[in-house]
C-alpha cells in the first residue's frame, strides 16, 4: 500500500497537471524518442517564454484529464503512451511544429533508423585504406575501385530513399563515410489547439510549397481584377494605365482632338493622305 505522503504527492502532481491544462490554449505532444538531452535543454532554451516543456508520467495526466471532465481534453488519451514531453502554449500549432522541425540536428544512422532524406553516396576517395571496407561497401551496392592507396567509390550511388529504413549493413557504412541519415529532435505527435485535435502528419507544411501557390494565387486574382476591372489598391496604378491606353486608342479611332493625341493624329491623317495619293497614281491611266 503507498504511504500518505506518496499519495499526497501524487495527487499535487495531478492537480498541478490540471492548472497547466486550464493556463495555455494548445497543448503538444511529442516524442522523445532519440532526443539527446543537450538537445532538449537548447530547446528550451531558445523557446522561453513561449513554450512550456514538461516530461508528464501518462497516468497522472489521465487521473488530470478524467478529473476534469473536459470533453475536448479526452482527445489527448490515445496519445498517452511512450515515452512523451507535453508542450503547453499560446503560439499557433503550425508555428510551434516549424520551430521544432528548424531544432532538429543531422546525426549518424543506426539499423532501424529511417533516412531522414534520400542518401547518395558520392563519387570519389572514401578515404579508406583498401581491406574489409571493400566488402562492406559491395554489399550495400556501392561499386569501387583501389587508387593511390585508398578505396574509392566509382560512381554515384543512391543507397537509401527517404523515408526508408536504413539497414544493419548499411548503417556502419554510412558511418565510416561521415554519412548522416537521420535527423535527431523533438517531432509533434500531435496537439490539441482549443479543442481542435491536430494529428502530427497534418502539422508538417512545406513552406516552399506554400509560398509558390500563394505567388501563384495572388497572381491569379490580381489578373482576375483587372479583367473585371475591379479596383484594389494593389491593382489601381495599372487600372488607370490600362484604362489610359484605351482611352487613347479610342480617341486616335474616333479622331477626337486632345492635347495628348493631337500629333498622333496629324501623323495619322498625314500617313492616310500619303496612302491616298500613292493608291490615285496608281489608279491613274498609263499613256
Amino acid at each position: 500500500m503507498p504511504s500518505q505522503q506518496v499519495l499526497e504527492e501524487k495527487t499535487g502532481e495531478v492537480e498541478a497537471i490540471k492548472d497547466l491544462l486550464k493556463e495555455y490554449k494548445s497543448i503538444g505532444i511529442a516524442s522523445l524518442q532519440k532526443v539527446r538531452a543537450a538537445q532538449l535543454q537548447a530547446l528550451k532554451k531558445n523557446l522561453a517564454g513561449k513554450v512550456y516543456m514538461r516530461v508528464l508520467k501518462n497516468t497522472l495526466t489521465k487521473f488530470a484529464i478524467e478529473d476534469m471532465e473536459r470533453d475536448d481534453l479526452k482527445k489527448l488519451a490515445e496519445y498517452l503512451e511512450g515515452s512523451n514531453l507535453f508542450l503547453f502554449t499560446n503560439l499557433n500549432p503550425f508555428k510551434l511544429a516549424l520551430l521544432l522541425e528548424r531544432g532538429k540536428v543531422k546525426t549518424t544512422a543506426k539499423s532501424g533508423d529511417i533516412a531522414a532524406m534520400d542518401v547518395i553516396i558520392p563519387t570519389g576517395n572514401t578515404g579508406q585504406p583498401p581491406g574489409p571496407i571493400i566488402s562492406q561497401l559491395n554489399a550495400v551496392g556501392l561499386p569501387t575501385r583501389i587508387e593511390s592507396g585508398s578505396v574509392w567509390v566509382s560512381k554515384d550511388t543512391l543507397v537509401v530513399r527517404k523515408g526508408e529504413r536504413i539497414s544493419a549493413r548499411l548503417a556502419p557504412v554510412l558511418s565510416k563515410l561521415g554519412i548522416k541519415a537521420v535527423e535527431a529532435g523533438l517531432s509533434m505527435r500531435a496537439i490539441l489547439d482549443e479543442g481542435l485535435m491536430i494529428d502530427g502528419e497534418q502539422l508538417k507544411i512545406d513552406i516552399k510549397e506554400v509560398r509558390k501557390n500563394f505567388e501563384q494565387s495572388h497572381g491569379e486574382a490580381f489578373a482576375l481584377s483587372l479583367s473585371i476591372a475591379y479596383p484594389t489598391t494593389e491593382n489601381m496604378t495599372a487600372l488607370l494605365q490600362t484604362a489610359h491606353q484605351k482611352a487613347f486608342a479610342l480617341s486616335l479611332n474616333a479622331a477626337v482632338p486632345t492635347k495628348e493625341n493631337i500629333a498622333d493624329l496629324v501623323k495619322k491623317a498625314h500617313t492616310e493622305m500619303l496612302s491616298l495619293n500613292s493608291a490615285v497614281e496608281k489608279a491613274k491611266p498609263k499613256n
